[in-house]
């Protein structure tokens, strides 16, 4: 069990080794089969797709479409139905013994850590090799053609069950709701009631007022901010920024790390350290709106200050001194860590002194 960002936990069924490796095995047969035949607007576990892509696309089409139906499916993984899963799988693995596998793996029962077994009877487990796969599988021939039958001239993004689909208008929305809700409740799944909403995208060309406006995407918010134009205007856009949960996180772990408590190393080997998370959490959320991360930049400036105030008795008590101290150590070394890379760090410490 892990726990879930928003409260609750998460089962994941970890595959035995040798599974493990059978599946493996199994994906990598039928992954260039389907792969293919996937929609371009589906985004989740593909080779050659990626989550900043979907948000990438989905900014742009908010430019363009008013609204937005932010879909939540209630819990999809738990859910498949074991029987249409197969037969999608049927159709597209021609070796029987593809089929036979699949067929297993979905029924084997899952063991506690107590030990005890329980009867699976629908659902793929998470954390399984072949898992994201058949999720896809699943949602190509339940959702994706589907939208592509019902509503093609609408666009959508899918990262594997995180679905947005843009609308002209508020009616088409609701239209596209009730719809989906049918549709998936054919399927043996269902929506859920209060996280699947209607979000009109707000800018300085859509002055209406909705309860609504803002929604979450693989970790970024999407709603109205300040942009400027390239002649200097300010102007109000419907762009993605980190999310406060996601934000949340990154300082939460950063605490779990405690700088300050690890006088006995060097600032070099602290940076050695925690650079891959740094540089993987830039990248990721600096895509869209970087100036959104400098309160974590702040965050991590703040830690090391703390440290240098405890392993320097000529900064102890003297947090100016330190910031002072930090600044020249940015100033001669901008590429020691990874945040100092992106060159936004001497301002967000400046502005915290």
């Amino acid at each position: 069990m892990i726990p879930k960002a928003k409260g609750g936990e998460r089962a994941l069924g970890i595959p035995t080794v040798a599974d493990r490796v059978a599946q493996m095995v199994v994906k990598n047969r039928l992954e260039p089969l389907m792969d293919p035949l996937f929609h371009p607007n589906s985004f989740g576990y593909r080779p050659g797709k990626s989550a900043l892509e979907a948000v990438g696309w989905a900014r742009q089409r908010c430019w363009s479409f008013d609204w937005v139906c932010d879909l939540d499916i209630k819990h999809f993984f738990d859910n498949l139905d074991h029987d249409l899963l197969l037969k999608a799988v049927r159709k597209h693995a021609k070796e029987k013994w593809i089929v036979l596998y699949i067929e297993r793996w979905l029924k084997a029962p899952a063991q506690d850590e107590e030990g005890n077994l329980t009867a699976r009877e629908r659902g793929t487990p998470q954390g399984g090799v072949i898992s994201p796969l058949l999720a896809n599988l699943f949602l190509h021939y339940t959702f994706d053609r589907w939208m592509l039958k019902k509503w093609k001239h609408l666009p959508f993004e899918r990262y594997a069950d995180d679905i947005i689909v843009h609308c002209r208008a508020e009616w088409e929305a609701n239209l596209v709701r009730a719809g989906v809700e049918k549709r998936l409740r054919e399927c043996g799944l269902e929506l859920h009631s209060e996280k699947t909403r209607l979000v009109y995208c707000k800018d300085s060309n859509r002055q209406e007022g909705h309860p609504h406006e803002k929604f979450d995407f693989l970790g970024f918010t999407f709603r109205p901010r300040k942009a400027t134009t390239r002649r200097g205007g300010l102007f109000c856009s419907f762009s993605p920024a980190i999310s406060n949960d996601a934000a949340g996180k990154i300082r939460d772990e950063i605490r779990r790390w405690k700088l300050h408590l690890r006088t006995a190393e060097s600032i070099a080997e602290l940076a050695k350290e925690i650079n891959p998370k740094l540089r993987g959490w830039f990248n990721y959320y600096g895509r869209f709106n970087p100036s959104v991360l400098r309160p974590i930049e702040r965050h991590i400036g703040q830690s090391l200050v703390r440290w240098a105030c405890r392993k320097y008795k000529t900064l102890f008590h003297h947090r100016t001194r330190a910031w002072a101290w930090l600044l020249r150590v940015v100033n001669r070394q901008p590429n020691l860590l990874a945040l100092w890379e992106q060159q936004r760090c001497a301002v967000s410490t400046i502005g915290a002194v």
